[in-house]
């Protein structure tokens, strides 16, 4: 599979190249196809696995030899010393070769289409490798990243056991695993905070009605199933509050509450609503039955998010989560908010 995966790869190279494909296809290449032929060579031969070999580093840009050793010393935990060898030599004269032609043959292509493409590659797979190390190994469980990129986010079994096929990570069991929720690439948003992305939110009127749209999207497809509700509490709805703005349009003669540990953001959401949205100046703690037909979780909602998902605490729960993390029924938000929203029923 990995062998016929690459040679899709390198198919959509020719038959639709684009910024977007170079890119992407060297980020997944280089973590998924690549990184797997390192530890275990795909071919019995030796020949096969060098022509293998070259085949990656036309498709990728890079010699495969000399990522092998870097990676392996990586892995031994040592300094990385250069060796120059014949193949290296080969796959580095290949490269040239290939850029050569296109620079002479497709000028336009090579500057503007590929030479960028090969840059933001490369900038995936730096933040891929770094984030992935950032101060010790670290895993993603998540199911659609693993499925994409061949089990690439149990890293530290794969520390652990480096000669392993990919499909048997999933079933090492690591004692105190560091687990992000975020695939390596964008584990750069545990330093961001969410809070600080709304009160670019509160100075911007056309980001406002940006987050409305797209959010009124998602609350309209779950419609059907709200039309009963009577009572909603909307935890953590403070600062722009666009779910009580959306639901006092969608459900007319329903009792919004929003419920919200920060005094200054209810005050702040206050400013955007009328005198029919109610405010309770409390934390919603996990675990907790609500007096409501409706509970609305936002994205930064702090605690156990899986309890939610396993133990609903009103008849239906409306869970904002991020775009990967699908959860009862479900409808996509916004892609590049990276967002989706996910209703749960209380069995």
């Amino acid at each position: 599979m990995p062998i016929i995966l690459s040679l899709a790869h390198g198919a959509a190279l020719i038959a639709a190249p684009s910024r977007a494909v170079v890119a992407l296809g060297l980020w997944w290449n280089a973590n998924t196809i690549a990184h797997n032929f390192i530890h275990l060579p795909f071919f019995r031969s030796g020949a096969g696995n060098r022509i293998y070999s070259c085949y990656l580093t036309l498709v990728l840009g890079f010699p495969q030899s000399l990522w092998r050793e870097r990676h392996l010393a990586h892995h031994a935990g040592v300094p990385c010393r250069i060796r120059l060898t014949t193949s290296m030599a080969c796959e580095a004269l290949l490269i040239v070769g290939l850029w050569g032609v296109l620079l002479l043959r497709e000028p336009y292509f090579f500057w503007t289409l590929y030479v960028p493409g090969y840059v933001v590659g490369m900038g995936f797979c730096f933040l891929q490798g770094y984030f992935e190390h950032a101060g010790g190994t670290v895993s993603h469980h998540g199911l659609l990243y693993n499925v994409l990129f061949l089990n690439d986010g149990y890293h530290e079994a794969h520390h652990m056991r480096p000669s392993d096929h990919w499909t048997r990570l999933p079933h090492h069991a690591v004692q105190n695993e560091r687990i992000s929720r975020w695939p390596a690439v964008l584990r750069w948003m545990d330093v961001i905070s969410l809070e600080g992305l709304e009160r670019i939110a509160l100075r911007s009127p056309a980001l406002q009605h940006l987050l409305l749209r797209t959010h009124e999207r998602g609350f309209r497809k779950h419609l059907a199933a709200l039309r009963t509700v009577r009572t909603v509490h909307i935890v953590g709805g403070g600062m722009f509050p666009r779910t009580a703005l959306l639901l006092q349009r969608l459900l007319p003669e329903a009792e919004i509450t929003i419920v919200d540990a920060s005094l200054h953001n209810l005050e702040t959401a206050r400013r955007f609503l009328d005198g029919r949205i109610r405010f309770a100046h409390r934390l919603f703690e996990t675990g907790t039955h609500a007096e409501a037909d409706l509970v609305v979780i936002p994205l930064c909602f702090i605690g156990d998010r899986q309890v939610l998902y396993r133990n609903p605490p009103a008849p239906l729960v409306l869970i904002h989560d991020w775009l990967w993390s699908k959860g009862g029924d479900s409808v996509i938000v916004s892609a590049w908010l990276l967002k989706r929203l996910n209703l749960v029923r209380h069995n």
